[in-house]
């Protein structure tokens, strides 16, 4: 009597499978389109943590000196970092990188002032 209930086990996630195969087809090809250009607002994905960090200072207003104060680094290693930073967001300066942290913080607010 154990075999029947195992065939029929068996058979049923046949149909299931190709439906789930053809799902993650779709997630990969999501994958590679994000891949290739960072989707706005996800910082976290793009940056490591302390390249986040040193964003969210300069999102505040910071300097470079005071940024290396803070994190214990020196302003050069900060420099660095931006230098870093920016192309893998598409920026090229502190105020554009201050404008997307802003606005990765508060979206909502962002869009009402638009």
């Amino acid at each position: 009597g154990e075999s029947a209930p195992a065939a029929h086990a068996g058979h049923r996630p046949t149909p299931g499978g190709p439906a789930g195969g053809g799902g993650q087809d779709g997630s990969a090809q999501g994958a590679d389109d994000g891949a290739g250009r960072p989707p706005p607002g996800s910082l976290a994905d793009v940056l490591t943590p302390q390249e986040l960090r040193i964003a969210g200072l300069v999102a505040d207003g910071l300097s470079s000196k005071e940024i290396a104060a803070r994190l214990f680094l020196s302003p050069r290693t900060v420099e660095y970092h931006l230098y870093k930073i920016y192309p893998k967001l598409g920026i090229g300066t502190r105020t554009e990188l201050a404008r997307l942290v802003v606005l990765r913080k508060a979206p909502v607010a962002a869009q009402d002032m638009l």
